[in-house]
């Protein structure tokens, strides 16, 4: 804890334990940075959470001239992955880059994150995380790269092979794979992930359009699960999810009614492997709630 975080209000990680997982977390407030956590200083895996700077750095290079938003790609059946957006479609499609990265930041596509991490640069995305002070991120690949160590890790030759094995494994031995591992695949801390919000929500980011292009595209995310549901409807939530087996995440910012702005960073873990767990979506939604109650009145608000 520093001196700009308050202590989170008991009981968190009882509540979780109750549901078989594990909680990491951290709150600031936009606005004066006070904050409140826990464990909000240790690595967590970010899945899909990790969007949000490919797409800042995707809008930092349009702003900047260094690619058009409009140029056209052909999604082919070599780049499907499966799963939402284009990941999931039956024929090979033509989209602008920014319609991909609308795509990604809307339904977490799998593959436009792929071709997005190619066109910008996976390279240039980690000297960003670097350039914002986020100094234990560390960004292993793209989508596709992290599938594949799941892939190799279980000797799986393609990806029917991989579904049946890992449909036969136990979940402690799923849990050892590299792509759950914050050590050996892409993450950062809970702390870390705040920052880039604020660092965003303050166009101090990059430039102000860069910035508040993340932020819009940050607002067309159709999952509204997790910290959206906790929230009144006269609260705005901006956020972005992260899905692995046995990880359920989501960063966001919550802009109250009053105009108090709070960044919240929510990383789980459960032992149990379920792809649908709303109890755990809404543990989520709830430990973000409590996060932002507790700085309320931090810029006299």
């Amino acid at each position: 804890m520093t001196m700009t975080d308050l202590p989170h209000p008991g009981g968190l990680p009882r509540r979780f334990e109750l549901l078989d997982a594990r909680v990491w977390l951290h709150a600031r407030c936009v606005d004066c940075g006070r904050g409140t956590g826990h464990g909000q200083d240790e690595p967590v895996v970010l899945a899909s959470v990790v969007k949000v700077l490919l797409v800042l750095e995707f809008c930092r290079q349009a702003a900047a001239g260094q690619l058009d938003p409009a140029e056209r790609v052909v999604v082919r059946a070599a780049d499907r992955l499966g799963g939402t957006g284009t990941a999931g479609f039956h024929d090979d499609a033509r989209l602008s880059l920014r319609d991909l990265a609308l795509l990604m930041m809307s339904v977490s596509d799998n593959t436009a994150a792929d071709i997005l991490f190619r066109r910008v640069g996976l390279d240039t995305v980690r000297a960003l995380a670097r350039q914002l002070g986020l100094d234990r991120a560390q960004v292993t690949g793209a989508p596709r790269e992290v599938l594949e160590t799941m892939l190799e890790d279980l000797g799986a030759a393609d990806a029917g092979a991989f579904a049946s094995a890992f449909a036969a494994l136990p979940a402690e031995d799923v849990h050892r794979l590299r792509a759950l591992d914050p050590a050996r695949t892409t993450s950062a801390t809970p702390r870390e992930m705040t920052r880039l919000l604020s660092l965003v929500w303050n166009d101090r980011a990059g430039p102000a359009v860069a910035c508040a292009g993340v932020r819009d595209l940050m607002a067309e995310q159709v999952n509204g699960a997790r910290l959206g549901a906790a929230f009144d409807r006269f609260t705005t939530v901006v956020a972005k999810s992260g899905t692995l087996p046995g990880v359920r995440n989501e960063i966001g910012v919550v802009t109250c009614p009053d105009g108090a702005r709070y960044a919240v960073a929510v990383f789980t873990r459960a032992t149990s492997l379920s792809t649908r767990r709303p109890d755990l979506d809404a543990a989520i939604g709830d430990a973000g709630r409590g996060a932002v109650e507790a700085l309320k009145g931090c810029c006299g608000r």
